[in-house]
Order: C-alpha cells, then structure tokens, then sequence
C-alpha cells in the first residue's frame, strides 16, 4: 500500500488507516535519498506543502509516495532474470537498514546469508514479485524487511537494475557471477543459460572517511578480496566458505572503522 502523494482525500484517509511512523520517499531515486520519516499527520502535511513549493517538477510531491515504517532487519535480493524466469539470485543481509545508515551515519555492511527458512522464503517470495511485476529479461534488486513484531516479511521495493553499493562485487565474490556481465549475456542469448554460481559467503563494509584516500593496509586478513578506491570512502569486501567467519571480520572491522575511517554528513535530499 504506498499512496502517491497527490490526492489530498486519499492521502488523509491513508494517516487515518495506517499508524504512524510513516516514510515519504521519492519514486526513482536510491539509497534512502530524499526519504524522510514522519510521526504525525501534522508533520505528514506540511512536508507535502514544503515539497509543492520546489522548483524543480521532480523534487514536488507528486513525485514521492508515502508507506508505512516497519521496523526490522532489512534483506535485498539481486536477480537475472531470462523470458520471465529467475536465472540466478542471491540474497543478503544489510547489517543495519540503509535509512538508518544514511540518516544517522556510520558504516554500511551487507553479507550474503546462508542457506535457511529466511533464505527459502525470500527466494519465493521474490520469484512470485518477479511474476507479478512481468519481469521479462534483466537484472533486478528488491528489498524486502523482516518485521520485529510479527516476523512476517514485507515488500519495500523493486528495480530493474542492478544493486548499488558494491552488491554486484560481493555476489561475485561469493558465487562467481558477475551480474553486469550476465547481464549482457542474457540480452543476446537464444536459450535459457544454465549458471552455475560457487556456494561460498562474502560481505561488504563500506563508509564515508575522514581522509581523502584512507589507508587500510592494517586489514590485513587473507580473506580481504576487494578493497574499494574511491574519494573519502573506506571500503572492504570479504569472502570466505564460512559464513561465521565472514560474519567475525565485519564486525571487527565495523568496530575498527569508527576509530579508523568513518565521517558522518547530513543526509542527501537529492542525487548530487
């Protein structure tokens, strides 16, 4: 249920239905920007006044859509899809929800997570998304959370692209696929490709750095495969059979980085 927010009767009977917190959230841009979390209807209104007074047509509220905030774990699933049928697909854990990273700061971490009830149900639950939305050929990435009340996993969104933030680099560190290369194939190919990804595990610690290129050659850990080169960003990608151990060193270095790297700005309104 994600209302646009244009109808002014269809807006108020939503914050009426729905319970607060809510999430007003632009319809194309990614990683948690320009959302913003509202606790009442008060604040739900003039947000949609502030917005209708931008010049710029797209900033306005016609082009935002208003949910409501669950709070709990937050999994993506990255997928090929070849004449509607997932080909390959992976599915990840971020370590703390992107809102809550990209609102109040500190590192990104995202893993992929081991083969379990959770795993299962999200595969299906995205191969039925998937159908619904009549996918046809290309890659996807959908989020899905995890409800702290109810355990129940929800719908959060879709798009036919493939994941941002290195999520490409981590699901071919752990099984070999390179999704932009598949990608490419699937556009040309004449029969359903049968791919054929490792089982291992891998998982990414990204985040702003006070220094302008950081140095973290004091990571040192043999499973380091990957180590981001990008301006005033400290980033590692791991990779490991063991899920466990996978799961030790992104915590440590999550620990280490605010020490090390981590810088905090105010979240983005817009793409810069």
């Amino acid at each position: 249920d994600f209302p646009p927010a244009i109808n002014d009767q269809e807006i108020g009977e939503y914050l009426e239905r729905v319970p607060p917190p809510w999430v007003l959230k632009p319809r194309s841009d990614v990683s948690a920007i320009g959302i913003r979390k509202l606790e009442t209807a008060d604040e739900v209104w003039a947000t949609i006044e502030e917005l209708n007074k931008r010049e710029v047509l797209r900033e306005r509220a016609s082009y935002h859509v208003l949910a409501r905030f669950i709070p709990g774990e937050v999994f993506h699933v990255d997928s090929l899809i070849y004449d509607s049928r997932v080909v390959f697909a992976g599915v990840n854990k971020y370590g703390r929800p992107p809102l809550q990273v990209a609102h109040g700061g500190g590192a990104y971490i995202s893993q992929t997570i081991p083969d379990s009830a959770d795993k299962k149900n999200l595969l299906d639950i995205n191969r039925r998304l998937i159908k619904a939305m009549r996918m046809q050929t290309g890659a996807t990435h959908a989020e899905f959370i995890k409800s702290e009340t109810d355990g129940d996993f929800y719908f959060l969104e879709i798009a036919s692209r493939v994941g941002g933030a290195y999520i490409a680099d981590v699901l071919e560190a752990s099984s070999g696929i390179n999704l932009w290369r598949e990608w490419a194939k699937l556009e040309v190919a004449h029969a359903r490709p049968r791919l054929r990804p490792r089982k291992e595990h891998a998982g990414i610690i990204l985040s702003l750095a006070k220094q302008e290129y950081p140095d973290t050659s004091a990571y040192d850990d043999s499973e380091i495969v990957y180590r981001v080169k990008k301006k005033h960003h400290a980033g590692l990608i791991v990779r490991s059979k063991s899920h466990e151990r996978v799961s030790e060193l992104l915590d440590d270095y999550g620990r280490r980085f605010e020490n090390d790297f981590i810088a905090v700005l105010p979240p983005l309104e817009r793409p810069e």
